[in-house]
């Protein structure tokens, strides 16, 4: 009952408790490095993604397991502008904490790459690495810069084909932009992930720099381009689900802070709404990993309780 994701493996062994039987196997997943970390294993997967139109990598944590056939809950993180999966995986120090609590930890990258659209380098927080968990409707983004597709339709059913998981058990988080993302997916699909959590989220795009000048490159003018259904802080306004609470975390010593981020926007319109919200500032951290390896413990913790 050896590996099934992973088709280019020199240790199935090492992997095969974590992995689907033979029998499951999905052509077009390889493996691109492994490190064994507090017991499990930290893996970065290379795939052909069908709706982005290119080859995408993610990173999953396979935490250390009693038996062959365990089946585990996953975290999905998103990581923010400039950054790749490698970010995470390399700074967060997340690995300790999914191997204490059994969680499997999953990763993708921020944007589609390697497509050389006109544009798609120009700057850093737009384009490439920074493809804002959307689904773009202009040209020329429209044809491959679908992340939130991708995340929705088409990495949540490759984890739950390939890795032991339990299909359905999954909470989200992210930072900044992924803080962003991680806000929308939960609120577009009710139900989908049991928890949510953010760090220095961009809460209110519409109104911000960074959301603005993506919204109107990925999404055309704001009178038409239906940037509310992409801004966390107005589709929670309209929020109709099961129980559902947001837990934004914040560092006061952020240089981005409020002006791109704009959390406490979101904190109101959750009350209104009656969307609990749990709100922490931290003091003199900043925008880095270095504030969220701090408390990444703190949330993959909070999600585990939701996991159980």
């Amino acid at each position: 009952m050896y590996l099934a994701c992973i088709i280019n493996c020199p240790a199935i062994r090492a992997f095969g408790k974590h992995c689907r039987p033979l029998s499951n196997i999905m052509t077009g997943l390889t493996e691109l490095s492994r490190n064994k970390s507090f017991g499990g294993w930290q893996t970065v997967f290379s795939h052909e993604s069908k709706v982005l139109g290119c080859t995408m990598k993610f990173g999953v944590y396979l935490p250390p397991t009693e038996n062959d056939t365990e089946n585990l809950p996953v975290i999905y993180w998103l990581s923010g502008l400039t950054c790749s999966e490698a970010n995470f995986i390399e700074k967060a120090g997340a690995q300790r904490y999914a191997a204490e609590h059994k969680v499997i930890i999953v990763n993708p990258d921020t944007s589609p790459r390697g497509l050389n659209i006109p544009g798609d380098s120009d700057s850093w927080d737009f384009g490439v690495a920074a493809g804002f968990y959307l689904n773009a409707t202009q040209d020329p983004w429209k044809n491959n810069y679908k992340m939130y597709d991708y995340i929705i339709k088409e990495l949540l059913d490759l984890v739950n084909s390939n890795f032991n998981t339990q299909a359905g058990n999954q909470s989200i988080m992210g930072h900044s932009m992924g803080g962003h993302g991680a806000l929308v997916l939960s609120l577009k699909n009710p139900g989908l992930f049991k928890s949510v959590s953010a760090f220095a989220p961009i809460c209110n795009p519409s109104i911000c720099p960074w959301g603005i000048k993506a919204f109107s490159g990925y999404l055309g003018p704001k009178e038409t381009g239906q940037w509310e259904e992409w801004d966390a802080t107005e589709l929670v306004k309209k929020y109709k689900g099961p129980p559902l609470e947001l837990f934004i975390d914040q560092g006061l010593n952020d240089n981005f802070y409020p002006a791109q981020l704009n959390p406490k926007n979101l904190v109101e319109a959750s009350k209104g709404a009656g969307v609990p919200v749990i709100f922490k500032e931290r003091e003199s951290y900043n925008h880095s990993y270095f504030y969220i390896a701090s408390f990444i413990g703190e949330h993959i913790g909070y999600h585990a309780q939701h996991l159980k």
